[in-house]
């Protein structure tokens, strides 16, 4: 979903202390202990010198995903398109953006992926198309049976004879959902952006269409899917004005209903198992992780219907400079109390439609919020850059490109841009930060790359990349991925987690969110031993200077710190 609306999740009352086991059934899946890393290839690496990042720039730097320990990419859009909306306006689901390559320079990059141990999973955008998709072109003239794989409808005429949209929908970008067509003297629905026709998933064509459309990258190795913006597939095929929400009396706002009758339907759930069951068709494991901005009952059925995952967004929707312990532990145990037995779950902090982490609740937190991605139990989630610590880059209006922020105007663009956080990556303090050997690139490169970048972290250590890869790397330790999880709010200021197994060990990380220092006694934690060992602490921290801990009982913890803690003897993942 490209919209930056937000449904919160709904956190649960907090519990003192929150514990939960891993099944055999849990343990047999092998999403556990997976990272997943996005990769926006706009910008993620160049490797022809166009200022666009490309598939063989993704080649090239398969290293740094294996350094990382990425188990897992996913590639947003690359599908053929006019780009009015980077990719996800698709004009043929068959074929490449030829700015990102071809389909060879895909399969070439399923290949060495899977040489270096990666899988390779592709964005599916099935609410709608471009309006430049044969599928449309025809449908607007009528030519079956592609006159009925959109949403048109003719509209209502008033008293005075004036002919209007048949409802009061306003689109995700603004406006009305309706848009005339002179050719089929009809409205066609669009949930985004008037480029964007939505299909019509009650037609069985267009299902079919679909799941074709899997099979037909499937069979060129793709390991599955991440489902897109799926809450908008289906509407109220009645076409109900929807009610107004009262927080404005701007028609042409987004927030202007309540989409009561365009979101969150349970056709959206429906369409689910089919899917599934083209991805069963192929050798397994095959992946689809769905996103879905909806509270936690919603967020859940995924699961239900055949997800891998639901994308879980509650540390990046709850998570604000101003919350507190107390709002992290709730959203943690929110997730893992509701989540079906023996299902994965995910921890995601960026993405990009997101500010950056580091830019939303400065360094020191978004370190805390890095760790806790890496040493929850299920999958990680990393959107490329984040790794590093990249930060929004602030782009003019002149300079604005994603159509959410040029429709917002002069006056909002810099609230509604999704572009800050879609520039590209830093590798180096060369020209271009190591992105593109062009100074001119699609997006400007952040003026702090001369100090924040790949290649400068990698010899700092005290980076942010130095303790992502450091965790990453204990994340991938065996008995990590088997550890019962417990959380428990030891003060008003501090959270911690552990991660525990009876016989090979154990994890501590405690979390001070807020802006002062504070004590906490470790003892709480059952089975925490009486020495603990120093995995990292925050370069704040006098934790630094010592190689274990000899009172669990009395464990400083300065303002916003990250601390880890290991049971004597694991040295995994020290680099």
């Amino acid at each position: 979903m490209r919209a930056l609306i937000v449904f919160c999740l709904t956190v649960l009352p907090l519990v003192a202390s929150y514990s939960w086991k891993p099944t055999a059934q849990y343990l047999s899946n092998n999403l556990v202990g997976a990272s997943v890393y996005q990769i926006y290839p706009r910008s993620f690496k160049d490797s022809d010198g166009d200022g666009v990042g490309d598939l063989r720039g993704v080649i090239q730097k398969l290293d740094h995903l294996v350094d990382a320990n990425v188990d897992i990419i996913w590639l947003s859009p690359i599908f053929s398109s006019p780009m009015v909306d980077f990719g996800y306006d698709i004009s043929d689901f068959r074929n490449i953006y030829p700015t990102f390559g071809t389909i060879k320079d895909l399969e070439d990059l399923i290949r060495e992926a899977h040489k270096v141990g990666i899988k390779v999973l592709l964005d599916f955008v099935p609410n709608h198309t471009s309006d430049q998709h044969e599928w449309f072109q025809k449908s607007l003239k009528g030519i079956k049976p592609y006159s009925d794989y959109y949403i048109w409808h003719p509209g209502k005429v008033l008293e005075n004879g004036t002919r209007v949209p048949p409802s009061n929908w306003v689109s995700v970008f603004g406006g009305s959902m309706w848009e005339w067509r002179d050719e089929r003297k009809a409205y066609y629905l669009h949930q985004f952006s008037k480029e964007q026709p939505d299909l019509d998933f009650f037609n069985p064509q267009v299902v079919q269409e679909m799941h074709e459309i899997l099979r037909y990258w499937l069979r060129k190795g793709i390991d599955g899917f991440r489902i897109d913006a799926l809450p908008f597939i289906a509407e109220d095929m009645n076409f109900p004005d929807e009610p107004l929400s009262g927080k404005t009396n701007d028609s042409t706002n987004p927030d202007y209903t309540d989409r009561t009758y365009t979101m969150h339907l349970q056709k959206s759930y429906d369409l689910i198992p089919g899917w599934r069951n083209v991805l069963n068709e192929f050798k397994q494991p095959k992946y689809m992780f769905t996103e879905a901005y909806a509270n936690i009952s919603m967020t859940m059925k995924y699961y239900k219907y055949g997800a891998d995952f639901p994308f879980n967004f509650g540390l990046f929707q709850n998570v604000q400079p101003t919350a507190n312990a107390t709002t992290l532990k709730s959203v943690v145990d929110t997730w893992m109390m509701n989540m079906p037995r023996n299902s994965i779950a995910n921890w995601v902090i960026g993405n990009h439609d997101q500010r950056r982490i580091v830019s939303k609740v400065g360094e020191p937190r978004a370190r805390a919020l890095t760790v806790m991605t890496l040493l929850l139990p299920g999958a990680s989630v990393t959107y490329n850059g984040d790794e590093i610590g990249m930060s929004d880059t602030w782009i003019s209006w002149e300079q604005t490109q994603d159509p959410q922020g040029c429709m917002a105007g002069l006056l909002n663009y810099n609230t509604a841009s999704r572009d800050p956080a879609r520039t590209p990556f830093q590798w180096d303090d060369s020209v271009s930060a190591g992105f593109s050997t062009n100074s001119n690139t699609w997006l400007r490169v952040n003026d702090n790359y001369k100090t924040v970048n790949l290649a400068a972290e990698k010899k700092d250590k005290d980076s942010f990349y130095t303790l992502y890869k450091k965790v990453s790397t204990l994340r991938k330790s065996p008995f990590l991925k088997k550890a019962d999880l417990t959380t428990k709010l030891l003060s008003e200021n501090v959270f911690a987690f552990a991660r525990e197994t009876m016989l090979d060990g154990s994890v501590y990380t405690i979390i001070n969110y807020s802006d002062k220092d504070d004590v906490v006694d470790l003892s709480v934690f059952e089975k925490a031993p009486k020495k603990l060992d120093v995995f990292y602490a925050t370069a704040n921290s006098t934790m630094l200077s010592k190689y274990e801990v000899t009172d669990i009982k009395k464990v400083k913890v300065p303002a916003t710190a990250v601390i880890i803690l290991t049971a004597p003897g694991i040295k995994i993942g020290y680099i």
